[in-house]
């Protein structure tokens, strides 16, 4: 059958009220209107919905039945509806965030907190992991958007936004702070203790093939999981870090860490958003790509 919904909700109304005159009025058309609509219904139907009393209307035991399933099918579309304005209105829904815990931490939470004072309805959830993972997630339809460092590759299905410039730098604590007067070699830096963040990670990805345009390959000491505790075991002595400049700013300030300077130009990288390709991204996505690029709070 090809019935227009029109006459499944003129029949729930119709039904709802027992009255065609209340129907009228409560559809805004006349009651003749009502009369054919419930008509051509029955005929498509092949059977009698209502018996008409002088108080209204009637259903049939066969309408009573037919009720009970468009009854659930007005009430699911309305209920559809009504959650739809909900979201584009942001008043509800869910948001969820991939994004490592260091750029959680030094980029993503101002900008949460702006839209959270917006938004104090939609759930915010947020993943931490490699890059590599989230955008795995994100293709799989679990993420909505990742925050990511830039470059990344492999990203044909993926939408990429350029967000913020960062500059990544050699780092010692006070264990090597005589090598802060002097400019160093990436040779030269090789030779130390070095502590970087673990392979799989877009900055070990990233400084591995800056360092193989210089035909060198550096064989760290230590292989942390995070930006974080490369950070701290350069801190206490363990060798050359490599970290982002941006992030380290209060350590910078406090004399807690140094930055080296080297001979050769690290390129600047970008904090970027992703998002897929394949799905339109949700009003919550769309809003906080829109709070990052147009509240500048890094």
């Amino acid at each position: 059958m090809n019935i227009s919904f029109e006459y499944y909700r003129i029949f729930y109304v119709v039904a709802k009220t027992g009255n065609i005159t209340k129907a009228a009025d409560e559809l805004m058309i006349s009651q003749p209107a009502i009369s054919k609509c419930i008509k051509i219904l029955e005929e498509q139907l092949g059977g009698q919905l209502f018996i008409r009393t002088k108080r209204g209307v009637v259903l049939t035991e066969e309408g009573k039945e037919f009720y009970r399933y468009i009854k659930q099918a007005i009430e699911y579309i309305n209920n559809a509806e009504s959650k739809f304005s909900e979201m584009i209105h942001l008043e509800t829904g869910t948001i969820r965030i991939g994004s490592s815990t260091t750029l959680t931490k030094k980029f993503l939470i101002p900008y949460l907190e702006i839209f959270h004072k917006r938004y104090p309805h939609i759930k915010i959830e947020i993943e931490t992991h490699m890059s590599g993972v989230l955008l795995s997630r994100l293709r799989q339809g679990l993420l909505d958007v990742v925050i990511l460092n830039l470059p990344y590759h492999d990203e044909n299905d993926i939408e990429l936004i350029k967000v913020k410039d960062i500059h990544d730098c050699f780092i010692v604590g006070d264990a090597y702070k005589e090598l802060v007067n002097k400019k160093l070699t990436l040779e030269e830096i090789a030779k130390y203790p070095l502590v970087f963040q673990a392979h799989g990670s877009t900055t070990r990805r990233f400084l591995d093939e800056f360092a193989k345009t210089h035909d060198i390959v550096f064989k760290p000491d230590l292989d942390l999981a995070g930006f974080t505790l490369v950070t701290e075991f350069t801190q206490i002595g363990f060798g050359i870090g490599y970290a982002t400049e941006e992030y380290i700013q209060d350590e910078l300030n406090s004399k807690k860490l140094y930055k080296l300077d080297i001979v050769e130009e690290i390129p600047k990288r970008e904090i970027g958003i992703a998002y897929s390709k394949r799905n339109i991204p949700s009003f919550c996505t769309k809003k906080l790509i829109e709070i990052i690029l147009n509240k500048q709070v890094f």
